[in-house]
């Protein structure tokens, strides 16, 4: 394999775990799972989210009590990205889309971005500093879950804010049985 290959292909293999990482990022925090959270961020790592000025672990133990008390569930989406590596630092600019489902029957959801330094220190890549711009917020009524009086539609687990949540489940299994529901005309 000639050099240019080999030099795209070793870009290609940071920008994944570069990619990897910052959704080590969302899940931690959307499965309140705080050594997958940390495991994005070196230990002396800043980050600016919201009021919250600090490091790592200070920053999950805040915004899980603040999701935690105000939301029964929560999706940090990651959307279009943007890497600039320069070898063994790279920003990166994530737009995402934050839904929660709130306590109080409402649904939050707001949009921004997470313009991270990401560093590669020990052949890991992982933020060392990162700044949150949230460009808008809003407030929308909840609606009843699609199928949630289906019966059995838990039996494969449901959602979960810890490692009992359907995804930790391994090996993956279906627990419900055969059915294809009739198609409606209206």
């Amino acid at each position: 394999m000639d050099a240019d290959r080999i030099a795209r292909l070793d870009a290609l293999l940071d920008r994944q775990d570069i990619a990897d990482c910052i959704t080590r990022f969302a899940r931690g925090m959307d499965r309140f799972d705080r050594a997958l959270f940390l495991s994005a961020f070196h230990p002396d790592a800043t980050i600016a989210a919201g009021p919250f000025v600090g490091q790592a672990a200070p920053l999950y133990d805040w915004a899980a009590g603040l999701h935690d008390a105000g939301q029964e569930a929560t999706h940090h989406n990651l959307l279009n990205q943007t890497i600039e590596n320069d070898g063994e630092t790279a920003h990166v600019e994530t737009y995402y889309l934050f839904v929660g489902r709130n306590r109080d029957a409402t649904n939050w959801i707001a949009g921004g971005r997470y313009l991270d330094r990401m560093e590669r220190r020990d052949g890991a890549w992982k933020i060392a500093l990162r700044t949150n711009v949230i460009e808008w917020s809003g407030l929308v009524p909840t609606l009843p879950l699609p199928f949630a009086d289906w019966p059995g539609i838990n039996a494969n687990g449901v959602s979960a804010r810890d490692s009992s949540d359907p995804s930790y489940q391994r090996p993956l299994v279906n627990h419900r049985p055969a059915h294809i529901p009739p198609m409606r005309h209206e």
